[in-house]
């Protein structure tokens, strides 16, 4: 005979009661229970693994991600960026050393798409270096461009990123689900908090 291992299940009859007392099994593992090993999706070259579930559909499990779609949500503009590491995770210090991608990690992500976008957008480059124009832009331009320099705010610490060239920014999609490490640039509060948590660790 074969041995057989135990399969992982997502039930709630092994759990105890609040009190501690154990529940009466009454029946066995079902299939619509059943629990898959984790993605534990790590950073490097683009490597999707393909899984049937119930019903027919299809998930798709990321091995391995080294890019993503990043929102950048005070300017309402997203582009694809490539993410260079993961600095901190709340679940486990583990998953940002072994560089593990999972919703809500923390990561630094390449800042350029969004540096160009801010230069054509204001007029302004963020590095803080003087550029020459090479192309002559029409007055209407110069216009609309003045326009929206007069609305502009920017966090100053997105401000300081962006010049360095990475910028701080949280998975919102699920990796090992959708196959996506896509997310958000950090800004205001929610940036403070994770830099103070980082500095804690360090």
């Amino acid at each position: 005979l074969e041995k057989s291992n135990m399969g992982i299940s997502r039930d709630s009859r092994h759990k105890k009661r609040v009190s501690g007392g154990r529940m009466p099994i009454h029946k066995k593992k079902r299939k619509f229970e059943m629990g898959r090993q984790p993605a534990m999706t790590k950073l490097g070259k683009k490597k999707i693994s393909v899984v049937r579930g119930r019903g027919g559909n299809l998930k798709y499990r990321a091995i391995k991600l080294d890019f993503g779609n990043y929102t950048w949500q005070s300017e309402s503009c997203s582009f694809k960026s490539r993410i260079y590491d993961t600095v901190y995770n709340a679940t486990s210090n583990e998953f940002t050393r072994t560089k593990t991608l999972v919703k809500n990690a923390i990561v630094q992500i390449d800042a350029a798409p969004f540096r160009d976008w801010y230069l054509q957008h204001y007029g302004i480059d963020l590095t803080g270096k003087d550029l020459k124009k090479a192309e002559k832009t029409s007055a209407h331009v110069d216009c609309k461009i003045k326009g929206r320099q007069s609305n502009r705010t920017i966090d100053e610490k997105v401000a300081q990123q962006v010049s360095k060239g990475k910028v701080f920014a949280c998975i919102s999609s699920r990796p090992g689900q959708s196959g996506r490490a896509d997310g958000y640039i950090l800004e205001g509060k929610e940036l403070q908090f994770y830099l103070k948590q980082m500095e804690k660790k360090n």
